[in-house]
């Protein structure tokens, strides 16, 4: 398996500042409770159904959680030829950082 590598949420940043795109593997209710305004979401066992559709020549940031599922899906990714790199820390590190984040109703947070 191939090795994904970890970012922190300030190279998170910097990386999607410069193009990258942020995927949210997360499950829905999860991600309508807060998420990334950037966010595009993909449910990590979907990932595989929606490959096609994501831009292989943008660096993918993968984000769940914590960091477990977002780095099962970049190493899928890495498989498949993209450039995926892995949110170390999830979107607890995101909000505990003080990123931006919305959520589809009421105040966000991380479920």
């Amino acid at each position: 398996m191939s090795q994904i590598e970890d970012v922190d949420v300030t190279r998170a940043q910097q990386l999607l500042a410069e193009g990258a795109m942020l995927l949210d593997v997360r499950e829905d209710d999860e991600y309508v409770a807060g998420h990334a305004p950037e966010a595009r979401h993909v449910p990590l066992s979907s990932v595989p159904d929606e490959v096609d559709s994501l831009d292989r020549d943008r660096i993918i940031v993968c984000v769940c959680r914590s960091g477990g599922r977002s780095a099962r899906a970049g190493h899928f990714l890495l498989e498949q030829g993209f450039h995926a790199v892995n949110l170390e820390g999830g979107m607890t590190a995101w909000h505990a950082a003080g990123a931006p984040m919305i959520a589809e109703e009421g105040e966000p947070y991380v479920a």
